[in-house]
């Protein structure tokens, strides 16, 4: 899974700076660098999209490459929006609360069919996406930096898919506990961000 997500941005990374040179003085060269590390620079993102796919290797089947895909897609719509300079009202909360249930849904292994799963995480998603295009800085040309955080999230999902299938092979002793420690750890976290927000 890491390495389909590392050929991924491969690829992206690739193409990024011949679609980027027709905007020559725009600050292109850092674009995909910024947008890559945003992801990554706060806890509360990166615990989401981990706790993502962990709740994919948790529901398996489709729903390995389905829900993480389902995000991906929903926070690139979501970043074009906010890149547009259009509001969403309680961004910073709805960020917290995906810590919170994403982290509970991994907790409780939480059993659901693939196009719930699908749908709840495409929902978190939407604020996830709106942050990243919303402080994307003025200088920078919306499409690098939209590859970069869709590439460092796509890694993060394969992350979690990758911890959560490892973690299913501990057996059928730990591998519950460890699951609900991980998730618990997580939901709490994000009560502590939605507190100090």
């Amino acid at each position: 899974m890491i390495r389909c997500a590392l050929r991924f941005c491969a690829a992206v990374f690739a193409f990024v700076p011949v679609a980027a040179s027709a905007h020559v003085g725009a600050g292109d060269s850092h674009g995909f660098a910024h947008g890559f590390l945003h992801p990554l620079s706060g806890i509360d993102h990166i615990l989401a999209m981990v706790a993502v796919g962990l709740f994919a290797a948790h529901l398996g089947g489709r729903a390995l490459w389905l829900v993480p895909l389902s995000f991906v897609s929903v926070m690139a719509l979501a970043g074009i929006v906010g890149m547009i300079g259009v509001r969403l009202p309680f961004a910073e909360i709805g960020i917290g609360m995906s810590v919170v249930v994403l982290g509970l849904a991994v907790a409780f292994q939480l059993n659901v069919p693939t196009l719930v799963a699908m749908a709840m995480v495409g929902f978190f998603a939407i604020f996830h996406g709106h942050a990243h295009g919303a402080e994307m800085p003025e200088t920078m040309s919306a499409l690098p930096y939209g590859a970069g955080f869709v590439c460092a999230t796509a890694l993060l999902h394969a992350m979690g898919v990758s911890l959560g299938l490892a973690i299913g092979k501990a057996g059928d002793v730990y591998s519950p506990r460890i699951v609900q420690i991980t998730g618990s750890g997580m939901a709490i976290t994000g009560v502590a961000i939605l507190t100090l927000s």
